[in-house]
């Protein structure tokens, strides 16, 4: 199983943009596909976004997410991204990565209870001041 630490968290003014990394220790990374979840104070977790395990890289968001939010990986360096752009206040939250076998798990982790994806990291926090 692999563990995940995200990065690149931290304050950014409203209208900025910021990368997110997510590193997964082990060999299998590639055998897993990849979510960002976030979670703002008082609110539910939401997905932000998922990819599929290789090359071809099919990726999924929700329609809140298409236009600002960009999720890929670099396998070779057991890393997914997500590029933000144009800031919102509202994006102010705890970004977390997470990793499934299957896709749709990640896809639905956030509306179906029980479906939760098998690995999660450990946060990194974003703020967007306006």
């Amino acid at each position: 199983q692999v563990q995940l630490v995200e990065s690149g968290g931290g304050l950014v003014q409203a209208g900025g943009s910021l990368r997110l990394s997510c590193a997964a220790s082990g060999r299998t990374f590639s055998n897993y596909a990849m979510g960002w979840f976030r979670q703002a104070p008082g609110k539910e977790r939401e997905l932000i976004g998922a990819i599929s395990r290789r090359s071809g890289f099919s990726t999924y968001y929700p329609d809140s997410m298409k236009s600002r939010f960009t999720i890929s990986r670099d396998n070779a360096k057991n890393t997914m991204y997500l590029q933000m752009n144009s800031l919102k206040p509202e994006d102010t939250a705890v970004y977390y990565c997470a990793a499934d076998h299957v896709l749709h798990t990640l896809v639905v982790a956030t509306t179906d209870k029980d479906k939760n994806p098998e690995v999660w990291g450990q946060g990194t926090l974003v703020t967007v001041s306006s």
